[in-house]
């Protein structure tokens, strides 16, 4: 890994870190003095001030550690988490999250003017917190148990200070590592009493690599940090080198073990210990005595023991140098007080990292590209296989369907890739709901089923601003006062909820609100005003629900900062659309609204059927086709809908929809397909069978048309359309509602009469 990659590790995991604090900040609020969620935010700040000092951005570690000083007051239960501060934390947190965006533009911890001002403001809220002079101090000690043991062993050392044994990894140059740069960093949490460069290791001249790192260090500190907060200044290179802390009057034994094991490594150090004043002469000499000649521990001594190799805290960032990155770094450290003395008095061995092995991280731009090589593999799979058909060699024909079958496998596994579940953009709402309902002066509650709902994770990404909107609206418009709720007989605190789930191939996911639903004479009579419904026209609920998806098209009665300019409705439909899928509302006066969205699984590739009508081919998702019958009958003469067993289904001729021209053959067919309970019969000339479907955006120049989703380029490199299917049924509906209007008799009135 060169610093480039351990740059960019350090912005994606302090990114993460920074939407843990808001998560514990806000889980805070609910229930206060929550100690594993306080214990949480600060672990996470202090890993952001510790990665920030390796790179040496020290107005970041400066401003991180005045956030730090306020969690650790926050951790003592000096102070407690009341509402402002927990604001004033929260901008904080949204402060170094826009700074983290300029680093990875590549300024550094470097700010404009403005960003200047706005961090002296919150550094000096920030410091009312603190007792006078303490916000540009260091963090307040720790209770004296866990900087030190309770008492001193008999055979202890005289030293008051911790002497840090260092051995750096040999790949650490090659990783764009600096070692003094760590030595540094370790100087901002104390004083570096004392420090031995050790050389010892060092290699024949013909045998010397330049870019092999040799260096070590032994150390005598002085600090109050704690063993978990000194170790946590060599994060990034523990994995890969020897890091060894003993503590302030640590046992001769653990000297001795240190010792021999420098000596078994060919560097005898306790002339370096002498040095950096660890050990006097009377100690050297009782370290170099028989070891069942020292005078024994107590039996009951359960002081830390003061080696550690390789020792780091479970709170160690992911961006270590060919380490693997946690999902979640701050979940695995120790939660309370308790958990953390019983790490520090753990064994003396290398810091258990099981779980970083089975998480990878990988650029979504190598995905991206993946699927795309996965989708041309498909393409010319299924181009080798008519080959084989047309010829009719079996063997060919038994070699490629069971590469077919093998490339399923990779398809599935690699879309596996890019699914995510949408918790983690249901969870930033709770920040959404909480700003938006204080701004508003209204009590909101979030709440969030269904977060486990996988789907791709590019339509996760470009679902966020939709749902934002829909949000906002909900607690805007939806969510009555608490006056009018009192009134209502409603409890006075409104709820917005957030939910997903799987159907058939599809992600449904909903925005609702216990408010006062949509209001249907105000939306008709605006409708009318500007023009949209003649004043006579009979519309169904659906039909003036989707009104407000109007450009323009607003009822509220005043203009806010967040709503009623008649933007942002038109604007959700639009993305949503682009992304193949659908939306609906149901809402009832007085009672609430729920909006539904309806999401392909994923944009990249599908299962899908095909079917042709002239020389046209098209295909729909296979997993919204129920079945395919031969169209007879009264419907093969023109009527646009067709008795399938006792219940109507609406017709949709392609031929006409998209005036393809010709005439139908002698044999048509019906492919039904369901979209969200809703089915059509779409009319073709032949049905093709299954494939594999890569799915093509169309262009610009193609956007507006109704009904079309994209296309895929068949194995012969025609192109085939992909139909909307759910898009294909609302024009249905609506044609069918229109011709209701009109005075034509429904088709379940005509099936009534037959």
């Amino acid at each position: 890994m060169n610093l480039d990659e351990a740059l960019s590790l350090f912005v994606s995991e302090s990114r993460e870190l920074l939407e843990q604090m808001e998560a514990g900040l806000l889980e805070l609020e609910q229930r206060p003095g929550d100690p594993e969620a306080i214990n949480a935010i600060f672990r996470a700040a202090h890993t952001i001030k510790g990665s920030a000092g390796i790179f040496g951005f020290d107005a970041i570690v400066g401003f991180t550690h005045v956030a730090e000083s306020v969690l650790d007051q926050v951790r003592e239960e000096v102070i407690g988490i009341d509402p402002p501060l927990a604001s004033l934390l929260l901008r904080s947190g949204d402060y170094l999250l826009e700074w983290m965006d300029g680093v990875a533009a590549g300024a550094g911890d470097e700010r404009d003017a403005s960003m200047l001002e706005r961090g002296e403001e919150l550094v000096t809220a920030l410091g009312r917190y603190l007792e006078p002079g303490v916000g540009s101090a260091p963090v307040a000690a720790p209770p004296a148990e866990a900087a030190a043991p309770a008492r001193i062993a008999a055979d202890a050392s005289g030293t008051e200070h911790w002497h840090l044994s260092l051995r750096f990894g040999r790949e650490l140059f090659r990783d764009g590592f600096d070692p003094l740069s760590f030595v540094r960093y370790l100087g901002s949490m104390g004083e570096i009493a004392h420090l031995e460069t050790c050389a010892a290791s060092l290699p024949r001249l013909s045998e010397y690599e330049p870019d092999d790192c040799h260096l070590g260090f032994e150390i005598a500190f002085r600090g109050d940090g704690g063993r978990e907060r000194i170790a946590s200044a060599f994060d990034f290179v523990a994995e890969e080198s020897d890091i060894r802390l003993l503590e302030p009057h640590a046992p001769l034994s653990d000297y001795r073990a240190l010792a021999e094991a420098r000596a078994a490594a060919g560097e005898p150090i306790a002339e370096l210990l002498r040095r950096c004043g660890s050990l006097d002469e009377a100690e050297l000499a009782a370290l170099a005595a028989p070891a069942d000649a020292e005078p024994a521990c107590d039996a009951d001594d359960d002081a830390a023991p003061a080696i550690a190799p390789h020792a780091t805290p479970a709170t160690a960032p992911a961006a270590r140098a060919g380490g693997a990155a946690p999902a979640h770094p701050a979940t695995t450290a120790p939660r309370t007080a308790a958990e953390a003395g019983d790490a520090r008095r753990a064994d003396a061995a290398p810091a258990a990292r099981g779980g970083d092995v089975n998480m990878v991280r990988v650029d979504a731009n190598k995905l991206d590209h993946l699927i795309d090589l996965v989708g041309e593999l498909i393409v010319a799979g299924e181009g080798a296989a008519q080959i084989a058909r047309r010829n009719r060699n079996k063997e060919l024909m038994q070699a490629t369907a069971q590469v077919g079958r093998l490339m399923e496998e990779v398809r599935d596994c690699a879309l596996n890739l890019r699914m995510v579940q949408i918790g983690g953009t249901f969870n930033r709402f709770q920040r959404v709901v909480r700003d938006v309902s204080q701004e508003l002066g209204k009590d909101i509650a979030l709440r969030i089923t269904g977060g486990e709902t996988e789907l791709d994770k590019t339509v996760v990404e470009k679902l966020a601003d939709p749902l934002t909107h829909l949000v906002r609206n909900s607690i805007d418009h939806g969510i009555e006062s608490a006056a009018e709720r009192e009134r209502a007989g409603k409890p006075a605190q409104g709820t917005v909820s957030l939910h997903a789930y799987h159907t058939a191939g599809w992600v449904v996911v909903e925005v609702g609100d216990d408010g006062g639903g949509l209001r249907r004479d105000r939306i008709l009579a605006k409708a009318v005003e500007r023009g949209l419904v003649a004043p006579d026209a009979t519309l169904s609920d659906r039909d003036v629900w989707q009104l407000i998806f109007e450009p323009g098209f607003s009822t509220a009665a005043q203009i806010s900062n967040l709503s009623g300019r008649g933007v942002g409705m038109d604007v959700v439909k639009r993305n949503i659309t682009a992304l193949r899928g659908s939306i609906d509302i149901r809402s009832q006066e007085g009672v609430g609204t729920t909006i539904s969205i309806r999401l392909p699984l994923t944009l990249a590739i599908i299962d899908g059927f095909m079917m042709a009508v002239g020389g046209a081919a098209y295909v729909v998702p296979l997993d919204t086709v129920v079945e395919c019958i031969a169209l007879n009958g009264p419907a093969i003469n023109g009527q646009g809908w067709l008795d399938l067993r006792g219940e109507v289904l609406p017709l949709v001729r392609l031929r006409e929809l998209h005036e393809l021209g010709g005439e139908p053959g002698r044999r048509q067919n019906v492919v039904v397909v369901d979209g969200g309970g809703m089915r059509v019969g779409i009319v073709v000339d032949q049905l093709m069978g299954e494939l594999q479907t890569v799915i093509k955006p169309l262009g610009k120049v193609f956007r507006h048309v109704r009904g079309v989703g994209g296309f895929t380029i068949l194995a012969s490199g025609a192109v085939a359309l992909l139909l909307d299917v759910p898009t294909l049924i609302q024009e249905t509906a609506s044609r069918a509602q229109r011709g209701c209007d009109a005075g034509v008799s429904t088709p379940s009135e005509a099936l009534a009469m037959r």
